[in-house]
């Protein structure tokens, strides 16, 4: 199988490393930067339970036009940035190839097979992905896995390695089969999702709260459980959140209660949360697929989130600092 990996982070590189250790695919990787450069010399090192495994891939590039049409194009870029390589993504893709989106918060092609189809401007600007990859041809994804990137080339790996992937309709298709398969085969713990909706409204609640109190605070999750106050915005955050989910038809009410993510019995994640790691590093936030869009699916419906309006804003405010800081 000819794979692409469309974004060497922590995530991607996690993947193409135990693809490459663990599989006979094809890799081919895109990627930019030092992270390119780093690639390019010295191939791709996973450092996880207490082993190195990695390999060089196949293929690594910052111009996806040279490499051959692909089975799987795995995206792990940020939100943010899919919608400019749109045409990028569409053109890799095999006739029946598939790509498999991994990312936090929620995903552009969300609005496939509702009974009114269309692209999300929040998170699709333009309707470039909607128009150029084509939701039918993307699975959805959810991943459970801790790492980061201490230099180019290597990724550092702690805790679960879990994915959830799912056919946006929840189907059991042959297509999804071959790709949960190969996840497996890599040595990922690897569930295939009937409701990968769900899945995703259920790991956002996580992330809507974690994430945007990391990013302006600057605290780890270790250190915010000092500040109790905290809790409560986190708390609000979560149960407004909830109520979207019901009304978009994931009612976790349930199952998931603000208290028990806000304040976990275990404690919280001692590590950095992938915003507060992109603030340190002064990269853009992923605000419209954790808050921005939340906001959006409330106001269409009427429901008052206050609390995710404001903190909406702020994290607007920061992002905006970020990006003018890095031009």
């Amino acid at each position: 199988m000819k794979v692409c990996i469309y974004g060497a982070g922590a995530i991607g590189g996690h993947l193409a490393a135990r693809l490459l250790a663990h599989t006979q695919s094809e890799v081919a990787i895109v990627a930019r930067g030092r992270m390119l450069e780093g690639l390019r010399a010295r191939g791709l090192t996973l450092r996880t339970e207490g082993r190195e495994i990695g390999g060089r891939p196949h293929h690594v590039t910052d111009d996806p036009a040279t490499l051959a049409p692909q089975d799987l194009v795995v995206v792990t870029l940020k939100a943010y940035s899919q919608s400019a390589v749109a045409s990028q993504i569409g053109r890799l893709l095999a006739p029946d190839g598939v790509a498999l989106f991994a990312m936090n918060g929620l995903p552009w092609w969300w609005m496939h097979g509702a009974a009114t189809p269309c692209h999300l401007e929040r998170l699709d600007p333009g309707g470039a992905l909607w128009r150029e990859v084509g939701a039918e041809r993307a699975l959805g994804a959810v991943v459970n896995s801790s790492n980061h990137v201490p230099e180019p080339g290597v990724v550092v790996h702690s805790g679960a390695k879990r994915w959830a992937i799912g056919e946006p309709d929840g189907a059991a298709t042959p297509r999804l089969r071959r790709v949960a398969d190969l996840l497996r085969a890599a040595d990922l713990e690897t569930v295939e999702s009937t409701d990968i909706r769900r899945d995703i409204w259920r790991k956002l609640m996580t992330n809507i709260s974690g994430n945007p109190i990391a990013a302006l605070t600057r605290l780890a999750g270790k250190d915010a459980a000092h500040v109790s106050p905290l809790d409560d915005v986190a708390m609000k955050l979560i149960a407004e959140a909830l109520e979207v989910a019901a009304a978009e038809g994931s009612d976790l009410r349930g199952e998931v209660t603000p208290e028990g993510i806000a304040r976990p019995p275990k404690g919280r994640f001692p590590g950095k949360s992938s915003m507060l790691q992109d603030v340190e590093a002064g990269r853009p936030l992923e605000v419209e697929a954790i808050l921005g869009q939340v906001q959006a699916f409330a106001q269409a419906r009427g429901i008052p989130t206050p609390t995710i309006d404001v903190v909406y804003a702020l994290l607007s405010g920061l992002d905006h600092s970020l990006r003018l800081a890095g031009r």
